[in-house]
């Protein structure tokens, strides 16, 4: 992991320590607001964004990289969440939202991050609330977006799905028109100078001699 793409140097300094401290940091972004928690106690901040400690009640699937292109899904767990977590599991709109997860370590005994990466950055697709006399669980299941290249897109090659995506670009207006155009490619004509179909020239500037190629030319 320490050659892994955009692994800043905090992170290699702390994968070489001898103790570390580690926490996963969860941000799901709803419509309303953004959810943000994370695996310790008390607030944390990452960046502009400051998490809620969820301590155990928060748990995270584990993520796999590998060479191949293919979606790895993720899920992530929040147990005992207060009725703000729950109302939006039951009334936002969450598939296709984003979700982020980043692991990161913390200085021993403080909340002062020293490092994160990302773990993971893909789009909620199922949300489960399961209620027992503890508290309600929450969750989430992830698809990373290379699941996309699995579905059929809605876009063509033609004027309406090109000024869908980029409004008044006139790069595909002819297109249609094409679709019964006939284009004469290699044709032949026999005016003075041309080659015809058989190849043999008709122009009238030969040679001197030259009939056959067995004439001498005139001094």
């Amino acid at each position: 992991m320490a050659t892994r793409q955009g692994l800043d140097a905090s992170i290699v300094n702390r994968l070489g320590a001898d103790e570390q401290a580690l926490f996963f940091a969860v941000k799901a972004e709803f419509d309303t607001d953004d959810i943000l928690v994370w695996s310790g106690t008390d607030d944390l901040v990452i960046g502009s964004d400051t998490y809620t400690g969820a301590g155990t009640l928060l748990s995270v699937s584990g993520s796999e990289d590998n060479t191949q292109l293919q979606s790895n899904g993720l899920v992530v767990a929040m147990s005992g969440m207060d009725s703000t977590v729950v109302n939006y599991a039951l009334t936002e709109n969450y598939q296709n939202r984003p979700i982020t997860v980043l692991m990161g370590y913390v200085m021993g005994g403080t909340n002062e991050v020293a490092g994160t990466l990302t773990l993971f950055k893909g789009r909620m697709t199922s949300l489960i609330i399961n209620d027992d006399p503890t508290g309600s669980t929450v969750t989430i299941d992830a698809e990373n977006r290379l699941v996309d290249l699995d579905r059929p897109s809605n876009f063509r090659y033609t004027k309406e799905s090109q000024n869908f995506l980029h409004s008044g670009d006139t790069g595909f207006d002819r297109v249609s028109s094409l679709q019964d155009k006939q284009i004469v490619w290699g044709s032949s004509h026999t005016g003075s100078g041309s080659i015809n179909d058989s190849g043999t020239g008709t122009g009238q500037n030969r040679h001197a001699g030259g009939g056959g190629g067995n004439g001498a030319g005139k001094q």
